[in-house]
């Protein structure tokens, strides 16, 4: 049971952790550039945004007991431009967020062995879980990533500054050895 409560403890960091680069990202872009679009082929962050508050609803809604399929999402749409603000963009970010989070906090560590079903194909709650985290950290990675080449210049590090991974490694080692997530101290720093 301890394993259990760890990992669910450490998917919890993980995923708050994407979300607050994510944020972090779209936080330091002009609402303009939110919607910017590279070529057809691309999506902008926005339509990122639509798309992972979408998955998040379909696969977090009732999860233990539905396909995380749902009948009523309509995936395609998800790529479709179609939202208008930044208001709009961060009211879908923050209700796939909150449908997520609300269903991860609501686990017993008895639970992540219970088999869940997406498009009927059978996981445990853990491998739902990993299989999200692996998803929703390669969006986020393409929001921050978009995000640093739409302000060039003008962008702010949100991890270990290019050139300062000698120094960085300096303050981490000058340090006690200590027992605690990789993303600890890096939540501090984002919040």
């Amino acid at each position: 049971m301890e394993a259990t409560n760890s990992y669910l403890a450490s998917a919890k960091k993980q995923f708050l952790y994407y979300k607050i680069l994510g944020e972090k990202a779209m936080d330091q872009l002009e609402p303009e550039q939110l919607f910017v679009s590279i070529n057809e082929e691309t999506n902008s962050i926005a339509t990122i945004v639509k798309h992972l508050s979408g998955n998040m609803l379909s696969r977090w809604t009732d999860f233990l007991t539905s396909d995380g399929e749902k009948e009523w999402r309509n995936r395609d749409d998800e790529f479709v431009d179609s939202i208008k603000t930044k208001e709009e963009l961060f009211d879908n970010w923050n209700k796939g967020w909150d449908c997520f989070l609300d269903a991860l906090n609501g686990l017993q560590a008895e639970q992540l062995s219970q088999i869940i079903y997406i498009r009927n194909e059978g996981h445990t709650v853990i491998e739902a879980i990993n299989r999200q985290l692996a998803h929703y950290s390669y969006h986020i990675g393409q929001i921050v990533f978009y995000a640093k080449m739409l302000k060039k210049s003008e962008w702010t590090s949100l991890s270990i500054p290019k050139n300062k991974s000698i120094s960085y490694n300096s303050e981490k080692f000058s340090k006690e050895r200590s027992i605690q997530h990789f993303t600890d101290d890096e939540l501090n720093k984002l919040k």
